[in-house]
């Protein structure tokens, strides 16, 4: 049986989940079960960063114990697997002993490859990122991402990775494996950053400034930068270094990643494998930013939309369908309640859940063959392969509006002839057998109603899928 790693990244616990991540994980959700279809086995990573600077202030702000401040928030992403109805088969946290032990054998590989070397250095750093700023990624003096958050400027010892060592081997990657980042302007993107030049960056902090990390491997006086530690994530989660065997069982990974991580995924992290001699990442699909009503989300608005509200409100596979049909796979998308219910009524409401609803009623009394079994649409798998969730729902739905105007032409409610109505039905219910098949991978609650009520030989009316919204 072939295998299947995926993982997203790890948010930091210093916030409640947002809907952006909540996107990330759906779209890997998808994609896990895919593959399963596909019939591999698979392995679904996710979890939470729970290092750093960031943390650990929120932590000081509220006076808690770090950790004990981790444990509240993990659960909050935790319980998105539920919520958002989720595949993954791990979750990692970087607070776990096993997770830091393989960091440090990480940390000590590097340094044999003389990769780790220490040096005074000041620089411009973002909180919010957890990054560095060089001048020249700043606008009007601040972060782009996090523009009302006051850099901060730090002047100490730190160690340092080599990455100015491994760029015409980032190259030569990116060169033999152009579907390596997808899509292919996000390839273009890292390849011009790659070539334009790199630096070497710090992956230590002074413990007595910061002691919220992984201790450095025979230096009493540094954690890791929460970048290095966090990386690791994606191979120890294999229990890697103690279980080789494992490690090569499932690796490498392919990775989902938002934009704002496309340096430290695609370079940084490429790099860090390099130096600890392991092979790279299979492939990363680097999605865009969510924005709230055409707006930024952000705290200070008070815009940031909580999946877990909009699950409440509006149901799992409504949220699922918006997330994967209305946001473009490959570039920004805007969360809108207003289309949202606007999508939910005519696609969901409407489409599908009047399909349902009549051809069941059209179908009392009759009997039908069991279901054969479908197989997955041949162009939804080939959208799959390229991550356009957008573009292989819409595939689906073509399927759904193509069944509805068959229905009208055929208009077997005007038929008295039961044979010649039943023909025409069973169309119909193959049809719609093979649209839940293929639906299971975006709304599997839904496909799983829908094949249960039209798997059988009488189809029985059901309650609506989606009752419309006001």
């Amino acid at each position: 049986m072939n295998r299947f790693y995926i993982t997203t990244t790890l948010p930091y616990v210093n916030s409640d989940p947002h809907v952006g991540f909540a996107m990330e994980l759906i779209r890997a959700d998808v994609i896990a079960r895919f593959r399963r279809l596909m019939g591999e086995e698979v392995m679904f990573n996710t979890g939470t960063d729970e290092h750093g600077l960031k943390i650990y202030r929120e932590a000081q702000k509220k006076s808690e114990n770090p950790q004990k401040y981790c444990d509240e928030y993990a659960s909050k992403f935790e319980n998105l697997k539920k919520a958002l109805n989720l595949s993954y088969t791990n979750f990692i946290r970087t607070t776990d002993p096993k997770h830091m032990k393989a960091a440090q054998e990480f940390w000590r590989r590097c340094g044999r490859n003389d990769d780790i070397y220490k040096k005074m250095y000041k620089t411009k750093y973002c909180v919010g990122c957890e990054l560095e700023k060089t001048d020249s990624e700043l606008v009007d003096g601040q972060c782009p991402i996090h523009p009302t958050m006051e850099l901060e400027i730090i002047e100490e010892e730190n160690y340092f990775f080599r990455f100015s060592k491994y760029q015409q081997k980032l190259i030569d990657l990116y060169e033999n494996n152009p579907r390596f980042v997808v899509p292919d302007f996000r390839l273009n993107e890292i390849k011009q950053f790659v070539k334009n030049g790199l630096h070497d960056f710090s992956i230590s902090r002074l413990k007595s400034k910061m002691p919220w990390g992984v201790d450095v491997p025979d230096d009493p006086d540094h954690v890791m930068y929460v970048w290095f530690d966090a990386l690791v994530n994606y191979i120890s989660i294999l229990s890697w270094p103690d279980d080789e065997e494992n490690f090569k069982k499932w690796w490498p990974v392919v990775q989902i990643a938002g934009k704002d991580n496309l340096r430290q995924q695609c370079a940084i992290w490429q790099a860090m494998l390099m130096s600890a001699g392991l092979p790279n990442s299979k492939q990363v699909f680097i999605q865009g930013f969510i924005t709230s009503e055409g707006v930024k989300m952000s705290k200070s608005l008070g815009n940031v939309v909580d999946p877990y509200d909009i699950v409440k409100k509006y149901g799992t596979d409504a949220v699922r369908y918006y997330l994967l049909r209305e946001i473009p796979s490959y570039d920004d998308g805007d969360f809108s309640e207003s289309r949202f219910k606007e999508l939910y009524n005519a696609d969901l409401a409407n489409d599908l859940g009047n399909l349902m609803s009549r051809v069941a009623k059209l179908c009392e009394g009759l009997r039908f063959l069991p279901d054969k079994g479908s197989g997955a649409d041949d162009e939804v798998c080939q959208l799959l392969e390229k991550f356009k969730f957008d573009e292989a729902l819409k595939r689906i739905w073509s399927f759904i509006v193509d069944e509805n105007k068959y229905i009208n032409e055929k208009a077997p409610w005007n038929i008295k002839d039961v044979n010649q109505k039943q023909k025409i039905l069973a169309v119909t219910v193959d049809h719609i057998r093979s649209i839940a098949y293929n639906l299971q991978l975006f709304m599997p609650n839904t496909a799983e109603k829908i094949q249960k009520q039209y798997s059988a030989e009488k189809i029985i009316p059901q309650p609506p899928l989606f009752a419309r919204l006001p």
